[in-house]
C-alpha cells in the first residue's frame, strides 16, 4: 500500500492502523515526516504571504507611521508612551515599548508584526514565533537601521522563504517524532487494558499513523485561520482513541487448554 493509500486509510480506519504494525520501520518514519510537511504548508503559506505581501507595506509604515525607536541592550525605547497597532488589512504591525502588550495578544490579530518591549514577533498562521532582542547583544539598532534590514529582507526573501520553512519543517518533524514516541508509550497501557499482546515497536508504528486524523483537523483549522480551544488536550485525547480503537482491533492472544 503506497503513503497516500495509507494517509487515507489512517484518518478513518483502525483495523488499518494495526495491520500498519507489520511494515517496515523505515515506511513508518517516512509516513512520519509527509504528515509533518502536510502539516506545516498552512504555517508555510502564511508565512511566505505575510513576508511577501507585507514589505513593501513595512516600508511605508515605517517611514511614515511609526515614531523612532531605538532597541539597545535587549530594550526598545521609542518617542510613544502608548501601544501604537497599525492594521494593514491582510497583517498588523504593533510598536510597544511600554511592555503592555503580550504574545498571546499578537496572536490574537492572526498575522501580525510585533515590536515588543524586549523582543521582536511574527504571527501567522496560527503560531507564533518571537525573538529576544537579547540576541542582539552589543549591537544597537535604531528606525533608520530596521529600514535597511526590511530592505534587506526583501531582496534576500527567495532565499529566506525555503530556509525557514526548512527550519519548521525540522522542528516539527522532532516535535512529531517525540509525540509518537510518547503516544506509543501510552499505547503500553492501553495494551493491557485492551488484554493484547503486542509489543512497543509494533505500538510506535500503529501510533505514527494514530496522529493522522488529528493532524488533519488541526492542519484544515490552521488553514482557515481557526484558533481551536483546548487545541492540546483535544489532539492528545483523539490520538489515544485512536490508538486503543486500533490495539482493539489486534486478535487477542488464544490459549490452548491441556487435558
Amino acid at each position: 500500500m503506497n503513503i497516500f493509500k495509507q494517509f487515507y486509510k489512517s484518518t478513518h480506519s483502525p483495523s488499518d492502523i494495526a495491520s500498519f504494525r507489520f511494515q517496515g520501520i523505515g515506511k513508518t518514519i517516512l509516513f512520519v515526516f509527509f504528515l509533518t510537511f502536510i502539516s506545516i504548508l498552512p504555517t508555510i503559506y502564511y508565512l511566505s504571504t505575510l513576508l511577501t505581501a507585507g514589505i513593501e507595506s513595512t516600508k511605508s509604515v515605517i517611514t511614515e507611521d511609526i515614531p523612532s525607536f531605538t532597541i539597545d541592550n535587549g530594550v526598545m525605547s521609542a518617542d510613544s508612551d502608548v501601544p501604537i497597532t497599525i492594521d494593514k488589512g491582510d497583517f498588523t504591525i504593533i510598536v510597544d515599548p511600554t511592555g503592555v502588550i503580550t504574545n498571546e495578544e499578537v496572536e490574537d490579530e492572526g498575522n501580525a508584526i510585533a515590536l515588543l518591549k524586549n523582543e521582536f514577533a511574527v504571527s501567522s498562521g496560527g503560531r507564533i514565533d518571537t525573538y529576544p532582542y537579547s540576541m542582539l547583544e552589543g549591537l544597537t539598532l535604531t528606525k533608520d537601521d530596521f529600514k535597511e534590514m526590511v530592505n534587506t529582507v526583501d531582496g534576500m526573501k527567495g532565499i529566506i522563504i525555503p530556509i525557514m520553512s526548512a527550519f519548521i519543517f525540522l522542528f516539527s518533524s522532532a516535535i512529531s517524532f517525540i509525540e509518537v514516541s510518547i503516544l506509543a508509550l501510552i499505547g503500553l497501557a492501553l495494551k493491557n487494558l485492551a488484554s493484547r499482546s503486542i509489543s512497543y515497536r509494533h505500538l510506535w508504528r500503529m501510533a505514527a499513523y494514530s496522529v493522522t486524523l488529528p493532524t488533519v483537523f488541526f492542519t484544515i483549522m490552521a488553514a482557515l485561520n481557526t484558533t481551536v480551544p483546548n487545541s492540546f488536550i483535544i489532539n492528545w485525547f483523539v490520538e489515544i482513541i485512536i490508538l486503543f480503537l486500533a490495539i482493539k482491533e489486534i486478535p487477542s492472544k488464544k490459549t490452548t487448554i491441556e487435558n
